[in-house]
């Protein structure tokens, strides 16, 4: 199988690439890396500035290519790649139709460039291909450099309880058994402020251990119910992190640099499409490790 790769030739960061070979090393998978540059406008008769225009745009192609090349064959050349540049108007349009092309069953891309290191930002592109995507999309926190020739070894499933997020878990399981890799559930939860005055603080504490306690319940459930379904008989941790912010709650699970997150798209989003709901996004955009967001 395949995985696309959405490479920037204005990128400086190299993290989608070394996330990407990862990925694929972890699968055995080989990677199509797509180098996507503005297309000229279609006219009759093509005028100077507009030859000039796709002269420049496919030496930007072919000098992004050769980089690419370059950091794969540096950080990853264990891994079969493929580097191509096309143009396009749009990059969302042209990564999927490449997906369709090679029959990939995830496409992977980077965080946009004004975000922190370390973080996923999610920029316009990417955002838009997370609202019409109907493969799972990878995103690589910026400036992420794993390990050389390391692989995931963990994956995380964000498990909210209600049947989408079942059914996110029961892909995650299948991935894991397919890869020897580690599963383990978290349920990610904020507090509000603290309610005044104290006499009735502790309602606070009574809906937070009733909402505990039936986190735990349907995590369970949902493990045995997934390891049932796959004859999974590795062992499946859960845990329920709690915050007084989304930062917080994140901040609160043991990461390591092989682990990717798993997340659902949210109920109330197009059949078969991803659509990541509040609270989603936010996970996302504090996680500290790479994510998998499926449909």
């Amino acid at each position: 199988m395949t995985y696309v790769v959405g490479y920037s030739p204005w990128h400086t960061d190299f993290g989608v690439l070394d996330f990407a070979a990862q990925l694929a090393r972890s699968d055995g998978h080989r990677l199509r890396v797509v180098v996507a540059v503005p297309d000229t406008w279609p006219t009759p008769v093509a005028r100077g500035s507009d030859r000039e225009f796709g002269q420049w745009a496919a030496q930007q192609g072919s000098d992004a290519v050769a980089e690419a090349q370059r950091v794969l064959g540096d950080n990853s050349p264990d891994v079969e790649a493929e580097v191509v540049w096309e143009s396009a108007r749009s990059v969302p349009p042209l990564l999927l139709s490449q997906a369709d092309t090679v029959g990939a069953d995830l496409i992977v891309v980077g965080s946009a460039q004004h975000g922190p290191s370390g973080q996923i930002t999610i920029s316009s592109k990417a955002n838009r291909l997370l609202h019409s995507s109907p493969i799972p999309v990878a995103l690589a926190p910026r400036a992420y450099h794993p390990v050389k020739g390391s692989k995931i070894t963990r994956i995380t499933c964000a498990f909210r309880g209600d049947e989408a997020s079942r059914a996110t878990l029961s892909r995650a399981a299948a991935m894991c058994k397919r890869t020897g890799q580690r599963l383990r559930v978290a349920t990610f939860g904020v507090r509000g402020r603290r309610m005044y005055p104290p006499e009735v603080s502790g309602a606070e504490q009574v809906v937070l251990d009733a909402w505990l306690e039936q986190s735990r319940e349907a995590q369970k459930e949902a493990i045995a119910a997934t390891k049932a379904e796959h004859e999974f008989t590795a062992d499946v941790d859960g845990l329920i992190a709690v915050g007084r912010s989304w930062a917080d709650a994140m901040d609160d699970v043991d990461w390591n640099r092989e682990d990717v997150l798993v997340v659902g798209s949210s109920s109330t989003g197009t059949f078969s499409q991803i659509f990541l709901g509040s609270s989603a996004a936010k996970i996302v955009r504090f996680a500290p490790v790479p994510v998998v967001v499926v449909p």
